[in-house]
């Protein structure tokens, strides 16, 4: 329990950082876009090589269907999250001025895709507002609520390598994806309240608020696993599964959108998004052992068979 504390701690500081970094540096929009490729693909990956098979292991394989549909109910309730809430848009308030070509190249977008509108829009439908004229305030509730399912997900991938007894760093995978992304989710929130004029110790006051959302959805989950009286595996392998759904969710919102509108790095990025791939495959190594001795164990039973 106490690895989980540590990792609740140090989320806590990267969410403080985020906030910091808004008010202190100037991240330029292609430095941005590259992080966001990379957290994406190790996003991307946790839920492709970590989240699904554990879940697919804990409920068997009568269970398959169950973790499927589970899988497709997260990445459900994430994407309603973000097409009520509008919160997930990750880009710095201001471009360094080496980024002018990218406005450029947005203006140029929207010019040519203008005609795939339908005649009856074309009119009388307003343009999306860009990030920092959303209110403050819906994009932090949505956020909130997104960082609470990331803490459910720590948790369950905390639980569910840790009720094998094995050996390792319990949940790490998870850990790592919501370390590199919540300083993300902390720079959208302070970069809307300076742009809406509010002082740096307000913006730090709701950044402390924030960074204590991940660690409560993680306790939350943990303590309501320690409370159950039986069916704790089954649980965990549904929320692992669900956790997979959201973190899809998370990852395709922001891949997607690079192929139309950040060609100008293509390269650069595309090289980001393997990267981070590769490293969520590279997790493998220093999770626990339980999965690869119980694939290892499957193979020798097949073979005396």
């Amino acid at each position: 329990m106490s690895l989980l504390g540590g990792y609740c701690i140090l989320l806590m500081g990267a969410a403080m950082l985020g906030g910091w970094a808004q008010q202190r540096l100037t991240l330029s929009h292609t430095r941005m876009q590259t992080i966001i490729s990379f957290v994406g693909g190790l996003m991307l990956g946790i839920a492709a090589f970590h989240m699904l098979p554990h879940s697919l292991l804990m409920l068997g394989p009568e269970g398959a269907d169950t973790s499927v549909r589970w899988l497709v109910g997260g990445l459900l309730v994430m994407f309603f999250l973000l097409r009520m809430f509008h919160f997930h848009q990750h880009d710095s308030s201001s471009l360094s001025p080496d980024d002018s070509h990218v406005r450029c190249e947005a203006a140029h977008h929207v010019h040519e895709h203008a005609p795939h509108r339908h005649a009856s829009d074309a009119h009388d439908t307003p343009p999306a507002p860009r990030a920092h004229t959303l209110s403050w305030m819906g994009v932090f509730l949505g956020l909130a609520l997104h960082t609470l399912i990331d803490g459910l997900a720590l948790g369950a991938s905390f639980e569910g390598d840790a009720s094998h007894g094995a050996a390792g760093w319990p949940g790490i995978g998870t850990f790592l994806a919501i370390f590199l992304h919540i300083p993300l989710d902390s720079i959208s929130i302070t970069s809307l309240m300076a742009a809406s004029g509010y002082r740096p110790s307000t913006r730090h006051l709701a950044t402390a608020a924030f960074a204590l959302l991940c660690p409560i959805g993680a306790a939350s989950f943990v303590f309501g696993m320690h409370h159950l009286a039986r069916g704790e595996t089954a649980v965990v392998g549904c929320a692992l599964a669900f956790s997979a759904g959201v973190f899809l969710c998370i990852a395709l919102s922001d891949l997607l959108p690079e192929m139309e509108f950040h060609s100008h790095n293509r390269m650069r990025l595309s090289l980001a998004l393997l990267l981070g791939v590769a490293f969520a495959w590279a997790i493998g190594l220093v999770e626990p052992e339980y999965l690869h001795s119980h694939h290892h164990s499957e193979s020798q039973t097949d073979h005396s068979d």
